[in-house]
């Protein structure tokens, strides 16, 4: 990971790599959809206290969760700034049951698949949550429908990552790079702070839910017995938080199948797919425990995976005690 010289802002960015670009015909625009969406949430997030906006609604969604009301305003703040763009024919949400189109002209050429606020059950407690996004070139010979979106996660052109903590960061990867902004609280802008990241040699962390010792099975007790040697465990329980620690100082997630999620627990559209991208991107890797994540065909939007993504070492030794076990 390398640390930029210059106050590069996340525009200036975008205009020298994506902007004119055959490649990324129009990219800039979602990313900065992304963006703009991340300052008016971080702004709600910030104050969610004051303004009694933390909580639940009350209501549940198709994922049959309790719905916070933050989790209702991130999915309406970022379908709005996505629609805005003019550059998205059609985006599929966590929180929404059905796909959102925008519009199937050629201009329209990206769909986008996100979790709108990850880790939100750390809502009301002050912890680090986030927001995902997957982002895929449009078909354009195909006809719109919700099997527009059901793409492998290898084809998809870029991801992003929003973290709400200490600060507030945007990360995006391209094929190639991935390369983290931070926002500036004086005047909202997001500014590049770390250059074409890749994970450290040193994988000093592990990431897993302990609680769920007793329900793992296909040798995940002695996986994670394996990464207790010499490593500390760091276990936020929000996905994106995690990701990100373990990204930049060295380390592997995971959450898999076990008696009680017998498919995995994890989206593979909102988090494991886009997750998977920028692990790959920065030299990891990113597995169900059998096979690429990235590869898998999904059948339908809402679809849970084993997940396991990190240090490329990491995740290779964890498959192969699941394969011995």
């Amino acid at each position: 990971m390398t640390s930029p010289s210059t106050n590069i802002t996340l525009s200036e960015f975008c205009e020298v790599n994506y902007k004119g670009s055959d490649s990324y015909d129009g990219l800039e625009k979602v990313i900065y959809a992304v963006a703009t969406g991340a300052q008016e949430l971080e702004r709600e997030i910030r104050n969610g206290n004051l303004l009694g906006m933390l909580g639940s609604t009350g209501n549940v969604n198709v994922q049959g969760e309790i719905v916070q009301h933050l989790d209702a305003l991130s999915s309406d703040t970022f379908v709005k700034q996505l629609k805005d763009s003019t550059r998205v024919a059609m985006v599929g949400c966590e929180e929404i049951e059905h796909p959102v189109t925008f519009g199937d002209s050629e201009q329209h050429n990206y769909i986008v698949l996100m979790d709108p606020l990850d880790g939100s059950s750390n809502i009301d407690v002050a912890v680090s949550i986030g927001s995902i996004f997957g982002i895929w070139k449009r078909k354009n010979s195909k006809p719109l429908n919700p099997e527009s979106l059901l793409r492998p996660g290898v084809e998809q052109i870029a991801a992003a990552y929003v973290v709400y903590g200490s600060c507030t960061v945007l990360v995006v990867a391209t094929k190639g790079t991935v390369n983290e902004f931070t926002m500036n609280p004086a005047d909202g802008n997001f500014y590049l702070t770390s250059a074409n990241i890749t994970y450290p040699n040193k994988t000093p962390y592990y990431s897993v839910n302990d609680g769920n010792t007793a329900k793992w099975v296909n040798g995940i007790v002695q996986a994670v017995d394996d990464l207790r040697e010499g490593r500390s465990q760091r276990y936020i329980g929000s996905l994106v938080a995690d990701f990100h620690r373990n990204l930049l100082k060295g380390g592997v997630f995971l959450y898999t199948a076990d008696t009680k999620n017998t498919v995995g627990r994890l989206r593979l559209m909102y988090e494991a797919n886009p997750l998977g991208y920028v692990s790959v991107q920065a030299g990891g890797a990113v597995s169900d425990g059998v096979m690429d994540i990235l590869d898998i065909q999904p059948f339908e939007l809402h679809q849970r995976v084993p997940l396991i993504i990190g240090d490329k070492r990491l995740v290779n030794q964890i498959i192969k005690t699941i394969k011995n076990s």
